[in-house]
């Protein structure tokens, strides 16, 4: 894995990008060549008679070259009690060399330690894929000191200090503005294409992209503790953790490997014994069964899937924990949705204006916001917002009151305006006929209502609600479409429960949920359905997420509970991204399930063909390793290339 406690010095990138000499990555290219070059050197040897020592040094040296890795994988399985394809491998490249057959056995080892070579450098280049996170931090970052701006390593920065950020300059630390407004490309953390406008007050993060304006950032912490470190780390450790059938075939190699030694231990003596075979020829063929029966392909088609569609979904915005949990989404049955910041934003709008006694919409959103811009309720802020959008110039308010869980009031122009729940001002004046059948159908529909007087006179009502998302209409219907039932929990009332499930199409619904209810309804829509994944914000739901076979926490970028919490992470605010997991996860299914029965396909033919037609040693090992390669390729290519493409098409699909 790769370290992240220092992510901003140059020489520590560098160092995790180039192998040092002599380390197994540098070396095991450079020794298949001096391998091939042997077994050339030896055939080019023996047509032109040279002695019989330059042919053997040349055979020992491609066995040196070709086995020494795979030896050592051996021995370090044989202290750990196990029995792994390598001593299969260096076996039989053995067992050739002792009835003199040494270049089909270094045959077999430049063919292994080939194959070897290119699944590394197949399964790294999904590996790249994250370790290339790194270059997303700069090396250096100007930090104000007094009056003065000064350049820093960016390892040297610490919480609290006010960094200037140029447009077109990588952010180096997860901070909030200070100062200036721009907009910032997110696409490296929450996978959004489009970059994200952000002002005084808001967060940014480390390897995000400022597009325009100058901003002073005051860093939250020190670049090792930022959330790109905590991607990269995570996604690392998702890598090297194993899904249960990956768990499966390693239990199993163990069995099969020690079944198939015995079974070559047998065929050398009981045909010789009981049939009288010629034993050089018997075992030669025990070699090349040894050869065919090895379980490479099978073993390595699996990590090799999973790793590659952890490092694809990664780079779309969503994190894996690991491969049980990728595994484990194709098999999910129903999708469970929190209401609030999930299916909606979690921010009220305001939907309808009630004007009454002739008053215009703009008088009455006017005069509410005008009163309103005082109070720090959450619907203020609403009101504000819609008179701003519709360019309402808004009159300065004296003698403003606040009466706590009531509404507020103030006097414009020398007019009484007061703001409230419908409930307090009708213990002032009822509410006009016109009103009260509007105000009906606005509870009915789920509207959050308030009223608007001018003096004792009823100027209207406001009606407000949570605006759900654009996306989550396709995204519902997505998931429909792919099998999976959908249903929503929420602590809201039924009424509004309705609303948003009417709105967004969701037919299942669980409302008036406190926190410990929704663990009971995953609970009951797990037995009536199956596997069910939780979507939620990681924090109030937690209890929820931990009993969903998985949990998902949408929105995390930057939030710590949910990195925690959750089985699988959205970096950012797309529902789009769920079917997208859920493809992908079913894809990699797919393509593990194409492997295995590839690879065990290849050893029944293989070993079919060593005791049918003879089959040499070579092509034995041409075959068997050239499975071993497919496999992975097949894994790499379908899951990094083909899952891009889906990506692109579901993001296109869904955009409002």
């Amino acid at each position: 894995m790769i370290a992240v406690t220092q992510p901003a010095l140059k020489s520590d990138r560098a160092s995790d990008e180039k192998p040092s000499w002599f380390s197994q990555a540098w070396l095991e290219p450079r020794f298949v060549v001096v391998t091939l070059i042997a077994i050339l050197g030896s055939l080019w040897a023996e047509s032109q008679r040279a002695p019989d020592a330059l042919i053997l040094f040349l055979n020992v040296t491609a066995y040196v070259t070709g086995g020494i890795f795979g030896l050592r994988g051996a021995l370090k399985s044989l202290a750990a009690r196990k029995i792994d394809v390598d001593m299969l491998m260096i076996l039989a490249a053995l067992g050739a060399a002792m009835i003199d057959q040494w270049r089909e056995g270094a045959l077999l080892l430049f063919l292994f330690s080939l194959s070897n070579v290119l699944q590394n450098y197949a399964i790294g280049r999904s590996r790249q894929a994250i370790k290339s996170l790194f270059k997303l931090y700069p090396t250096e970052a100007k930090v104000k000191r007094g009056e003065e701006v000064v350049t820093v390593p960016i390892a040297a920065i610490r919480a609290g200090d006010l960094i200037v950020i140029q447009p077109g300059d990588r952010i180096p630390v997860d901070g909030t503005i200070r100062y200036g407004h721009s907009a910032i490309d997110q696409a490296a953390i929450t996978g959004e294409s489009i970059p994200v406008e952000k002002t005084v007050g808001e967060k940014v993060f480390a390897g995000t992209l400022n597009k325009q304006g100058s901003l002073d950032i005051e860093a939250m912490s020190a670049a090792a503790d930022t959330v790109l470190a905590r991607i990269i780390t995570m996604v690392e450790q998702a890598q090297d953790s194993k899904a249960p059938t990956e768990r499966f075939l390693d239990r199993f190699e163990q069995v099969y490997a020690a079944c198939i030694l015995g079974a070559v231990a047998l065929f050398i003596v009981i045909p010789p014994l009981l049939f009288n075979a010629d034993f050089q020829d018997n075992f030669y063929r025990a070699m090349v069964l040894m050869t065919v029966a090895s379980p490479c392909a099978l073993v390595i088609s699996t990590p090799a899937s999973f790793i590659s569609a952890i490092a694809a979904a990664a780079r779309g915005g969503v994190l894996f924990k690991g491969g049980a949990y990728l595994e484990g989404l194709a098999g999910i049955k129903a999708v469970a949705f929190d209401k609030t910041g999930t299916l909606t934003r979690g921010q009220p709008v305001v939907t309808d204006l009630v004007t009454a006694s002739g008053a215009t919409e703009l008088d009455l959103l006017g005069a509410a916001a005008a009163i309103e811009r005082r109070s720090e309720h959450p619907l203020a802020a609403a009101v504000v917002a819609a008179s701003d959008a519709r360019g309402v110039t808004l009159h300065d308010v004296n003698d403003f009151d606040s009466t706590p869980g009531r509404g507020v009031s103030g006097t414009i122009d020398g007019v009484r305006i007061t703001v409230g729940s419908i409930s307090y001002l009708t213990a002032i004046t009822p509410l006009p006929a016109a009103l009260e059948s509007a105000h009906e159908r606005l509870i009915a529909d789920g509207r959050t209502t308030i009223g608007v007087m001018s003096d004792d006179a009823w100027m209207g009502m406001i009606a407000l609600a949570d605006e759900v998302r654009p996306e989550a209409v396709g995204v519902v219907a997505r998931l429909r479409a792919m099998g999976v039932e959908v249903a929503m929990l929420t602590g809201d009332n039924a009424r509004v429960a309705a609303s948003i499930a009417e709105q967004v199409g969701i037919t299942r619904v669980y409302a008036d949920l406190m926190p410990e209810d929704k663990v009971h309804a995953i609970e009951r829509l797990q037995q009536e359905v199956g596997a069910t994944a939780m979507v939620g914000d990681g924090v109030n739901d937690a209890p929820a997420l931990a009993t969903a076979a998985i949990g998902v926490a949408m929105g995390a970028a930057g939030s710590d509970v949910a990195l925690e919490t959750a089985d699988l992470v959205l970096m950012g605010d797309r529902l789009e991204l769920i079917p997208f997991a859920i493809a992908l996860s079913k894809k990699a299914r797919r393509v593990v399930w194409q492997n295995i029965v590839f690879s065990l396909a290849v050893i029944v033919v293989l070993i079919a063909g060593a005791f049918v037609i003879d089959l040499p040693l070579p092509i034995g090992v041409l075959g068997h390793e050239g499975s071993t390669v497919i496999v992975v390729l097949n894994g790499v290519i379908s899951l990094l290339v083909v899952t891009e493409i889906q990506r692109r098409r579901l993001a296109r699909a869904l955009t409002p």
